[in-house]
């Protein structure tokens, strides 16, 4: 069965509340436990409930988000929603997942998502397949210092080059700062395989094989000796 991942959101206004759930409410296996006004009211859930991440205001009433998230246990993860920019040095210092600063869009949360995700991963948590290949069918990298989004159905194969990435997509190609490993981690394993330390390929996107390689597009992707078994058991070579 796969793992919920259960969610808290902590924000005096109602407004910034709705906005959260109704987003949240898009992403598969993210179940909002409940929603909160202020921290004493999400003290009482996280005594009472077990609580993997929270969407937490700072400015609130009596107690801030920040005094808040240095008293609850760590293992709980922090994104801090904000309309302050100025508290962010001392958010990430307590180690949050991300800073978003209202109003906040659907993309900024999908990116904070993707974040928790990534260091779920990193610190060998269970998370379930369906919750990384949501992201409503796309993910965003960071190319030419903005954030572009790459639609799943628009990618035809992705390069490696050390810590940097080719991804070539039907009209264009994107580099980016990033690990091959990384992006595997964010593709539906459905759509598509790996066939060599170096290159992924879109299942859909393939003319022809061989033993050796995969043609896409007029390019020979090669076939590793480490990944052949599974290039031949899904493509039936």
């Amino acid at each position: 069965m796969s793992k919920i991942i259960n969610c808290l959101i902590v924000d005096d206004e109602p407004i910034a509340r709705e906005i959260l759930e109704n987003y949240l409410k898009k992403i598969q296996s993210f179940n909002i436990v409940s929603t909160c006004k202020n921290a004493l009211e999400a003290f009482q859930i996280i005594n009472s409930k077990e609580i993997d991440l929270i969407f937490l205001d700072i400015s609130m009433p009596d107690i801030s988000g920040l005094s808040f998230a240095k008293s609850i246990n760590k293992q709980i993860k922090i994104i801090f929603t904000t309309a302050h920019r100025e508290y962010a040095v001392e958010g990430f210092n307590l180690k949050a997942v991300d800073y978003l600063l209202k109003p906040i869009s659907f993309e900024r949360l999908l990116q904070a998502i993707n974040k928790f995700i990534d260091e779920s991963i990193t610190m060998n948590n269970s998370i379930p397949e369906e919750i990384i290949n949501e992201k409503n069918e796309y993910f965003f990298v960071r190319s030419d210092r903005k954030m572009v989004r790459i639609d799943f159905s628009d990618i035809t194969y992705i390069e490696s080059f050390s810590d940097y990435l080719k991804i070539h997509l039907t009209d264009k190609t994107i580099i980016t700062r990033e690990t091959i490993t990384n992006i595997e981690a964010k593709l539906p394993q459905k759509d598509f395989i790996r066939t060599h330390r170096s290159f992924i390929v879109s299942i859909s996107k393939i003319d022809s094989f061989t033993n050796e390689y995969i043609e896409i597009a007029d390019n020979a992707i090669p076939i590793s000796r480490t990944y052949k078994n599974i290039v031949v058991e899904i493509l039936g070579i």
